[in-house]
């Protein structure tokens, strides 16, 4: 039930209808509007250290392995989420919003002042780069838990597709500027900029007003309540337990595993696309490349919404099997430009997919349980991003960085060609018409105040 028809089911009508018309517009709610300031700054912070620390490390080092490890240990969130999951369902989100930007933006001074003192290393690097990860660890599943308590129901496609958007965008804007500062000032300049907007991102965070959802103040009321208190270890089992519960036996299991699979392809590319871009032409086509994603995914992101009424499962295979021969076009491509718009088409699909699947997260999920399924999710499909840039870096060393992008493409054509063979999940029916049962979700939810 959304926030207007809960108001509109009240006593006092006209209040009802004054709070219908202010949620006509994502941009009158002032929670969302701090928020999605605060993710866009935060993102930038996020997307200049990525490209300064794999390039520094490429740069100081000329090793394809050391890249890929530097790069899976970025990727760590993906991989420990699920540690976060209930921790983010329990704890009060704002300090947990501000004070992650808080720890971040101290923690990347390190290295420009490593620099200006003639210390700076790969070691020095792989020191800060895990601070850096721990920092960033329980943001990955706030914007699923944060969004639903901010905005009503039926405004829950367009806040992610205006999240995905912001982020997305930023990725694009910065990737592409930061590989082209990197070539005229140098990688450790970018990282004084980079504590600047951790610190903007954490004063945003703090005029965010997010309130714990009703089913979480109940529960945490009946622990507080009971004599005999599970332990802390037990109450976070007993949470993830309760996650793995909603999922079992859902489509989203299967889902899982083909994105699992794209995002094994895509921790190879991340890992060798530093030399594959210098080897294009230097660290300004390292920032195109990365630019390009950026670019795609943002398209992707922006149609999003036009697309919740085109069969989700149908639109996962058209869109993966495209994304699959962008991609492989980008690697024989006779120009470094054609390379760079082929990999930037190759990641529309994954776009829309991500907006997508974030609003039928949060359409057949219980709020009070979105933080612990969405990093069970994160973690079970992104635990091969890390893995596959320690791959990535030992192939490239084998077969050469192009060769190695190219057998990548293979991430995005796997879910193509396991959905030709599933009929089931090709006929997933539409966002817009999703419900719990349609995607084999049969949480039992007593949430209309019985």
């Amino acid at each position: 039930m959304t926030a207007a028809a809960e108001t509109a089911d009240g006593t006092d009508a006209e209040a009802g209808t004054a709070e219908t018309a202010a949620e006509r517009s994502l941009w009158r709610n002032r929670d969302f509007r701090r928020f999605f300031a605060g993710q866009f700054v935060t993102n930038a912070g996020d997307s200049l250290y990525t490209v300064a620390v794999l390039w520094l490390v490429f740069e100081l080092s000329g090793s394809t392995v050391l890249t890929g490890v530097a790069n899976a240990v970025l990727l760590l969130p993906w991989l420990l989420q699920i540690l976060a999951g209930p921790v983010v369902d329990r704890l009060p989100l704002r300090p947990v919003l501000v004070g992650s930007q808080l720890l971040q933006g101290v923690v990347v001074l390190a290295l420009p002042l490593a620099a200006a003192t003639g210390n700076l290393s790969v070691g020095v690097i792989f020191a800060v780069v895990p601070l850096l990860t721990l920092a960033t660890l329980l943001m990955a599943p706030m914007q699923a838990t944060v969004v639903p308590r901010i905005v009503p129901d039926e405004q829950l496609s367009g806040a992610n597709s205006a999240l995905a958007t912001v982020t997305l965008g930023l990725d694009m804007i910065f990737d592409a500027l930061g590989g082209a500062f990197i070539a005229v000032f140098g990688a450790t300049a970018l990282f004084l900029f980079d504590a600047g907007t951790f610190a903007l991102a954490a004063l945003l965070f703090a005029g965010v007003a997010v309130t714990r959802s009703a089913d979480a103040d109940s529960a945490a009321e009946t622990d507080g309540n009971d004599p005999d208190d599970e332990s802390i270890l037990g109450s976070y089992v007993a949470d993830l337990r309760d996650g793995i519960e909603v999922l079992r036996g859902t489509v989203f299991v299967e889902l899982v595993v083909t994105t699992s699979v794209a995002n094994l392809a895509t921790g190879v590319t991340l890992a060798v696309l530093p030399a594959y871009g210098d080897a294009l032409g230097g660290p300004a086509v390292y920032g195109a490349l990365l630019g390009a994603l950026g670019v795609g995914r943002l398209v992707g992101s922006l149609v999003a919404p036009y697309l919740e009424r085109v069969p989700y499962g149908r639109l996962l295979f058209v869109g993966n099997a495209a994304g699959a021969a962008c991609w492989l076009g980008a690697v024989v491509a006779p120009s470094p430009a054609l390379t760079v718009v082929l990999f930037g088409l190759a990641w529309v699909p994954a776009g829309a997919s991500g907006v997508l699947t974030a609003t039928l997260n949060q359409t057949v999920f219980p709020t009070d349980l979105l933080g612990r399924v969405s990093t069970i999710k994160g973690t079970a499909s992104g635990a091969t991003l890390p893995l596959g840039s320690l791959v990535g870096g030992v192939v490239a060393e084998l077969l050469g960085t192009a060769t190695t992008v190219g057998l990548a493409a293979f991430g995005f054509g796997f879910t193509a060609l396991y959905l030709a063979v599933r009929p089931r999940l090709r006929r997933l029916p539409p966002v817009a018409d999703a419900d719990p049962a349609a995607f084999d979700v049969t949480v039992a939810s007593e949430r209309d105040g019985e």
